[in-house]
């Protein structure tokens, strides 16, 4: 191990000390339609809650996601996943839900905050790239047919809460 590069433990409480940041602003100016908090048990496990953009498909629907930090965040992303069931073309049909969403990749930057990330993911929903689908059916709905694709949205939500 390199004697300059941090241990573990530092990277640790570096992350959780900006989460610690992260928390407190969200909570002082909250985000429309966003909310996350961590668990009671590790600092760098949240729970966070979209509700779907007026005038979507999503409109009025609630989507519980997890939140997980590594270490060395914010210099890596967090791994997101949706734990309730959505029918869209960039999120993985089975739950909990991978997504496909270019800052939770090769273009994060640790500028970015939990709240930008629940942000860009409430947009994803109202404006996904079917160009790059995790769910192929729900990318060919999406641009052939959006009164199926919305039938279809409601229907798999109503069945996986």
């Amino acid at each position: 191990m390199d004697a300059t590069a941090p241990d573990d433990s530092t990277n640790t409480a570096r992350a959780t000390a900006r989460l610690q940041q992260e928390l407190l602003q969200m909570l002082n100016n909250p985000a429309e339609g966003i909310s996350a908090f961590p668990s009671e048990e590790n600092l760098l496990l949240w729970n966070a809650v979209i509700l779907g953009p007026a005038g979507s498909p999503y409109e009025n629907l609630e989507f519980r996601l997890s939140i997980q930090f590594c270490s060395q965040y914010p210099f890596q992303p967090p791994k997101v996943q949706f734990l309730t069931g959505c029918f869209h073309p960039n999120v993985m049909l089975r739950v909990p839900g991978d997504i496909c969403l270019d800052i939770l990749q090769n273009a994060w930057s640790a500028v970015m905050s939990t709240s930008s990330v629940l942000v860009s993911l409430q947009s994803l929903l109202a404006e996904p790239n079917p160009a790059s689908p995790l769910n192929a059916e729900a990318a060919d709905l999406w641009v052939k047919d959006r009164k199926a694709y919305t039938e279809k949205v409601l229907q798999f939500h109503g069945q996986h809460p």
